[in-house]
């Protein structure tokens, strides 16, 4: 009977076994990684209170206090930039020694915000990258990508690549410095370098307007423009697939959307040093620009009202627009289009990838435009 406490076989224990610890095992997994920052030494934290470059992040989240204290009528809980050192200097900072390990078990002699060991943090998008991959490299270097530095992997298989690598880096003056291959996947991160990396200032966006107009002074004007594609790989694969196909640019957004990283770079396989690539405030607004230019905007999208093998807008002037990975097409892009195109398959795939999508779309104008000249 429920309720009855009397009954044989009752539980006269709880259910849940005793509180267990971990027995301070898991501190074995801290070893070595050092003290923990205190919260106005963490550059990503809004009280952070240190002499280096403050990140774009940490600003606003400063500015998003500030306000918030001044409606609540209370002081702001932010730190105070630039009046605690947090560099590694020749004398090791503050509070670290001029000699031997300093705090954290860093080299005193070492540059740089004094992050914690085992952390990352957010380098500036102001900051140089390293180019790494044989193709990409040396399609950088032939077409005069500013560098810096040229590493090269102690030990490594020398081709045709690597020997005009070396011998196009030295005629234009760029440092080449030949380290360990244990270094050069520290730089890395652990990718795929096969041996050399090129250090490249940013990259140098195009301006929208320029890449619009020298566009249209092609014979067959087409620009690609992808909406929300947060992956470089999938970036770098639409600008080889524009290179591949004679599309004069492509354009993003600069919010919410990759960017020309070393990932990017590599995955291009070098055709970002030949394809103009900008970056727009507004992709809806520069559709809307391209259109009046004169171009026939394009959508790619799974439930789209034509056939990709009925576009007969693909011999004129065209811009492609490509979705994100996982949503596809936003609303206000996808408003903005002329008309929406579908890949047709046999399958039962629920759609392409986004840069393959790209290269199919693309490889059908180029087919297209080739029958018709």
């Amino acid at each position: 009977m429920a309720g009855n406490s009397q009954r044989r076989g009752r539980r006269l224990t709880p259910k849940a076994g005793a509180q267990k610890g971990s027995g301070g095992k898991n501190k074995d997994s801290l070893a070595g990684r050092g003290r923990t920052l205190p919260a106005d030494e963490r550059p990503w934290h809004k009280a952070y209170s240190g002499t280096e470059k403050l990140p774009q992040r940490t600003a606003w989240k400063q500015d998003k206090e500030r306000r918030a204290a001044v409606e609540e009528g209370r002081a702001p809980k932010i730190g105070q930039p630039g009046s605690k050192d947090t560099t590694w200097g020749k004398g090791g900072g503050r509070g670290v020694p001029a000699a031997g390990k300093g705090r954290g078990g860093k080299p005193a002699g070492r540059s740089g915000p004094r992050v914690a060991p085992g952390r990352k943090s957010n380098p500036a998008k102001d900051s140089p990258e390293l180019l790494v991959g044989r193709n990409p490299v040396l399609e950088s270097l032939r077409a005069q990508v500013p560098a810096t530095a040229l590493y090269t992997a102690q030990g490594i298989d020398i081709d045709d690549r690597v020997n005009e690598i070396i011998r196009t880096a030295a005629d234009r003056g760029i440092a080449i410095l030949e380290i360990s291959r244990a270094e050069l996947d520290r730089m890395t991160g652990g990718v795929l370098h096969q041996g050399v990396g090129l250090q490249v200032p940013p990259f140098a966006y195009e301006p929208f307007e320029d890449l619009m107009a020298a566009s249209l002074e092609q014979a067959a004007p087409l620009l690609v423009a992808l909406d929300g594609v947060t992956d470089p790989r999938n970036l770098g694969a639409v600008i080889r697939s524009a290179a591949a196909f004679g599309a004069q640019g492509v354009f993003v957004p600069e919010r919410r959307a990759a960017g020309i990283t070393a990932t990017a770079w590599r995955t291009s396989a070098g055709a970002a040093a030949r394809v103009p690539v900008a970056q727009v405030t507004n992709l809806t607004r520069s559709l809307k620009a391209c259109k009046d230019a004169g171009f026939i905007v394009v959508g790619l999208d799974a439930d789209g009202q034509t056939d990709l093998y009925d576009l007969e807008a693909a011999v004129g002037p065209l811009v492609v627009v490509v979705g994100s990975e996982g949503r596809g097409l936003s609303r206000l892009v996808g408003e903005t289009c002329d008309l929406t195109v579908s890949i047709p398959m046999v399958s039962d795939v629920e759609s392409l990838n986004a840069s393959v999508a790209a290269a199919v779309t693309l490889a059908e104008v180029a087919r297209r435009r080739s029958v018709e000249a």
